[in-house]
């Protein structure tokens, strides 16, 4: 068979596949939509294959659950991996800071989409927004920090790295939520929450690191006052 005519036999496979993949990013951009502007992250199937004009089956069949769906749409929306590490640290603990900023530059830039996400999370019922933003992925990527900071020095040896980053989850959430609840402003979430990281961290940086991490948490401290006022 000449080099044409296999071309020939791959083209419609390939246009099978250029369909599938528009109306995959017609679903994606239709979803982001809808939350935005129901204020609902629970997606109604139906609404949502009504926008991308697609039939109610094909969310199903070409993502497979609503939660797929959700994930996709912040994959889609988020490169935050590409343009963390684009960034250059030149020790083991800005990089935790600037990952904060750079997650919280995402919600400053669609507030309304991010606001009706976070607020899902913290519903009872809210299992699937939970599981899209809180993910192993997440959590793998937030220990390679965390896991550096300690071999570089930075953070104590015997410092349980798991419980660690759990109580700065516990720090972000409460900012967020705050911030949902109207009770912080979203030009002050990234502020907060690193002022409540850099507490932590300080716990549990060895004696070599504390002063740094003074620093930071006086820095976070003076902009915090007037954002409170």
């Amino acid at each position: 068979m000449t080099i044409d005519a296999l071309a020939d036999a791959e083209r419609p496979t390939s246009r099978r596949e250029e369909a599938k993949a528009e109306r995959r990013a017609r679903i994606i951009a239709a979803a982001r939509d809808l939350i935005r502007e129901t204020g609902d992250a629970g997606l109604s199937m139906r609404a949502l294959a009504a926008r991308a004009n697609v039939s109610l089956a094909t969310p199903y069949n070409l993502f497979g659950s609503k939660r797929a769906i959700v994930v996709a749409v912040l994959n889609d929306i988020k490169d935050f991996h590409t343009r963390f590490r684009s960034r250059s640290s030149t020790d083991p603990i800005t990089p935790i800071f600037e990952a904060v900023r750079l997650q919280v530059s995402y919600y400053q830039a669609d507030p309304a989409f991010y606001r009706t996400l976070w607020a899902e999370v913290f519903n009872v019922g809210g299992v699937e927004a939970r599981s899209a933003l809180w993910n192993p992925q997440r959590a793998a990527f937030w220990q390679g920090l965390l896991a550096e900071a300690q071999r570089s020095g930075a953070l104590l040896a015997d410092v349980d790295l798991d419980l660690l980053l759990q109580e700065l989850d516990f720090t972000f959430r409460s900012g967020v939520l705050h911030w949902i609840l109207g009770e912080l402003a979203l030009e002050a979430l990234h502020v907060a929450v690193g002022y409540g990281y850099a507490l932590v961290l300080r716990g549990a940086a060895t004696e070599a690191w504390s002063e740094r991490l003074r620093e930071e948490l006086l820095r976070f401290q003076a902009e915090l006052r007037p954002a409170n006022r």
